[in-house]
């Protein structure tokens, strides 16, 4: 089970190639390749699964969260019919599994998703963000990485991602700190240029206040 980029681990993006050694060693001895996208799938990081960043297909995928359109709780396992296959009619069931009102609630976030662009504006805006994001002095960060609008800023242990997100909140943007020193940021994918730049002058403001 792999998760193309970890997330709560801190956003960290594989080195170019990994995924598809990881194909590639799953195929050569007969492993399943489960790819867990419940953060990084539909658009988060500027693809619509982050796996097509490296044109590769694991054998089973999991999806989540931005699924359900934060409207209602709704995940999804994908697979191809001989992995599907296995699971004999009977053999597994949940109580809730397959709800309709959920179902038709993904149905239409991803039409949304699909029509509205939403995987292209992500990768439009990781530039800008990014570029944005650079400007905070070096003195103050000591990474920031990030794909599509996943993104995160390791900062120095004298000053701590906690407090930094404490008064980020005060100045009006949520992030949430992660093992101590890193700082993850997750734009909504609707969200327009004007409105990223002013994000990121709110956290460059908060950072020269150190």
């Amino acid at each position: 089970m792999v998760e193309p980029i970890q997330g709560e681990a801190g956003v960290i993006i594989p080195d170019d190639g990994y995924l598809k050694k990881v194909r590639e060693l799953c195929t050569k001895y007969n492993v399943l390749w489960i790819a867990d996208e419940v953060q990084t799938g539909l658009g988060r990081t500027g693809k619509l699964l982050a796996v097509q960043h490296e044109g590769v297909k694991p054998d089973i995928l999991i999806l989540g969260k931005a699924l359900s359109g934060g409207v209602l709780p709704v995940s999804a396992v994908l697979a191809n019919n001989d992995v599907m296959g296995v699971i004999t009619p009977g053999t597994h069931g949940s109580t809730y599994g397959g709800n309709p009102l959920a179902c038709a609630v993904a149905t239409e976030a991803i039409k949304v998703l699909l029509e509205e662009k939403l995987p292209e504006n992500a990768e439009r805006l990781c530039k800008v963000f990014r570029e944005e994001l650079e400007k905070i002095p070096k003195s103050k960060v000591v990474a920031i990485r990030g794909r599509g609008l996943m993104f995160a800023i390791d900062v120095h242990a004298s000053i701590g991602a906690y407090d930094v997100c404490l008064r980020l909140k005060e100045a009006g943007l949520l992030a949430k700190p992660t093992h101590g020193q890193t700082i993850r940021l997750a734009p909504p994918l609707v969200i327009t240029e004007k409105q990223i730049r002013e994000g990121a002058a709110i956290i460059q403001k908060v950072f020269q206040k150190y």
